[in-house]
């Protein structure tokens, strides 16, 4: 199926062409036509399958016919998902005379009101900076025909759920409403209920699936010896860019910093950071300038960039949910990439309800040649995990999602090749019989036998600092 069978008019149709794209996804097959058809949608699906398009490319083919005022609105949690989202839509709405417009915090308020009072058809915003620049009659919402709500349980979780209902108070009630969401939380059904009249539901993505290409593996080890260890792994992999997930933004700060004494290019994006800082780490990543971005989940959502090859969870998230978006930000768009978590013993519990979310084991894995300083009965303790959760500590085959562990020893102890894809997305060469074993096997995303640790990453010099 192409995007010509969805009835897209053709200046968008050569927007979308532009920007690289010929079929749709199945959340663009099933979301478009009911969008262009008027009906209030709640989809939900899993993130890089193309949500934003969805959404976009039938409010830009809405905006082609009618006044040349504000009449499309889409709210997003975060200030880097504002700017995503603004940048995906200027992109298919190329070829059109249609003006996107986006506003958050973080920046001062002027431009953005001179922006406004220039004229936009289609505006993305934060819902503070929205209400901000409302109050101050910079813009005006009684002729807003297109609500979304992007990210909505995240919006809610953030303590948006006022903001959000301020602002359903000033906009027509006669309007189409679009609501996507990864879960709907108790006071987001409210908001829902508030906000949405008979809406159809699309529902292609359970939270509790993580894309397939996405290898996951679980490194035990003593809170104190993370980045000790994180620095072994990082040493026996081919790394070409790689996102780092802590829990505070105290916690990004210190590891950012523990990171960079140890010579790795690397910078951390959280709610403290300015605006100007988060823009500048972003772009960095995505020219090559930093090999490791340092995140917190609030600042996460909006990352987008392409070729993420590795996840690293340094704290296990609070929730199972957030654990699935975490590593969603590799393997997007059926590419492939790894996933580790780094456990300390206080952090197994959390690790066996996502575990229970996911419906089976992630595999353990041991470096051999690392110094856990724990006790035989601890290190058997957070290995035997996965064994109460399911059968996942041995014996499994190595592919996908399901793949073993490539760098260490695998949790029955056995050496083996490593199993699963490759981060390039080919077979791996190895024996892909084992959930772990010792990651020799050519193709595997190590790209180095473990112990053997490479003289350079990516322009980093292990023994002189960065090139």
């Amino acid at each position: 199926m192409s995007f010509n069978a969805l009835n897209l008019p053709p200046p968008i149709l050569k927007g979308v062409r532009a920007a690289g794209y010929s079929e749709p996804t199945p959340i663009q097959r099933k979301a478009i036509p009911i969008i262009m058809e008027g009906q209030d949608l709640i989809g939900a699906a899993q993130t890089g399958t193309g949500k934003t398009a969805a959404f976009v490319l039938p409010i830009l083919a809405r905006l082609l016919q009618g006044p040349r005022r504000l009449r499309a609105l889409v709210l997003t949690p975060t200030r880097e998902l504002a700017a995503q989202v603004e940048t995906n839509a200027r992109d298919y709405a190329r070829f059109t005379e249609v003006n996107v417009g986006v506003v958050y915090g973080g920046v001062p308020l002027p431009p953005q009101e001179r922006m406004l009072r220039a004229g936009v058809e289609l505006l993305v915003a934060t819902p503070g900076r929205l209400l901000d620049l409302h109050g101050r009659l910079a813009l005006r919402l009684d002729y807003v025909e297109v609500l979304v709500l992007d990210e909505a349980d995240r919006m809610v979780d953030m303590g948006f759920a006022p903001d959000l209902r301020r602002i359903l108070r000033l906009l027509p009630t006669d309007r189409q409403t679009m609501l996507f969401s990864a879960t709907m939380p108790p006071e987001l059904n409210q908001v829902a209920k508030e906000a949405l009249r008979s809406p159809a539901r699309v529902d292609l993505a359970p939270p509790s699936r993580p894309a397939a290409g996405i290898t996951q593996a679980v490194y035990p080890v003593p809170r104190n010896l993370k980045t000790d260890l994180l620095d072994e792994i990082l040493a026996s992999i081919d790394v070409r860019s790689m996102i780092v997930f802590t829990r505070t933004k105290h916690g990004a700060d210190r590891v950012a910093r523990q990171l960079g004494k140890r010579n790795y290019a690397v910078a951390p994006i959280h709610g403290n950071r300015s605006q100007s800082q988060r823009e500048r780490a972003l772009g960095d990543l995505k020219r090559g300038r930093i090999q490791i971005l340092v995140a917190t989940d609030i600042a996460s959502r909006g990352i987008d960039v392409d070729g993420i090859s590795h996840i690293v969870n340094y704290d296990v998230p609070h929730t199972p949910e957030d654990y699935v978006h975490r590593i969603g930000r590799t393997g997007r768009m059926d590419a492939v990439g790894d996933a580790f978590t780094l456990m300390s013993p206080e952090e197994q519990k959390d690790f066996t309800a996502i575990e229970r979310f996911l419906g089976r084991a992630v595999p353990r894995v041991m470096l051999p040649n690392f110094d856990y300083k724990m006790r035989p009965r601890e290190i058997a303790d957070s290995i035997r995990g996965s064994e109460r959760t399911g059968r996942g500590g041995s014996g499994s085959r190595g592919k996908g999602s399901d793949g073993g562990a490539r760098h260490g020893r695998s949790s029955n102890g056995a050496r083996g090749h490593g199993g699963g894809r490759s981060s390039h997305g080919s077979p791996s060469g190895g024996r892909g019989g084992t959930s772990g074993g010792q990651g020799a096997g050519a193709g595997s995303s190590s790209g180095a036998q473990f112990g053997r640790r490479p003289k350079t990453i990516r322009g980093v010099d292990r023994r002189r600092g960065r090139l």
